[in-house]
């Protein structure tokens, strides 16, 4: 995965330390950990969590893209999020597949 720098790019003057741990432990250190789980199954596991959540913004676009970019195929994007929709509701599972349909046919 290319180094993440959102963190620094976005709050590294307002909120430093907040930055640092984004950028090098969250998607440096634990991001890292491919011997332990995939990026491919990191990303699944993250854009099922942010839906569920109700994240529906520029971070979950953010992780549709990353899984694609980690090998999750649309059929399976679409078969994710049609399996978490019944856990995290219809109407997340709704605009996660707006999303979703952008990255994969845009």
């Amino acid at each position: 995965m290319a180094k993440v720098t959102a963190g620094r790019d976005e709050l590294g003057k307002f909120a430093p330390k907040f930055a640092e741990l984004n950028d090098d432990v969250l998607f440096g250190q634990v991001w890292e950990r491919e011997d332990k789980l995939s990026a491919r199954d990191r990303s699944i596991v993250t854009v099922t969590a942010l839906m569920a959540s109700g994240i529906l913004d520029s971070s979950l676009q953010f992780h549709i893209k990353n899984a694609k970019n980690h090998g999750v195929t649309k059929e399976e994007m679409s078969e994710i999020l049609t399996h978490a929709a019944f856990y995290a509701g219809w109407p997340k599972a709704w605009a996660a597949f707006r999303m979703a349909k952008e990255v994969y046919e845009g």
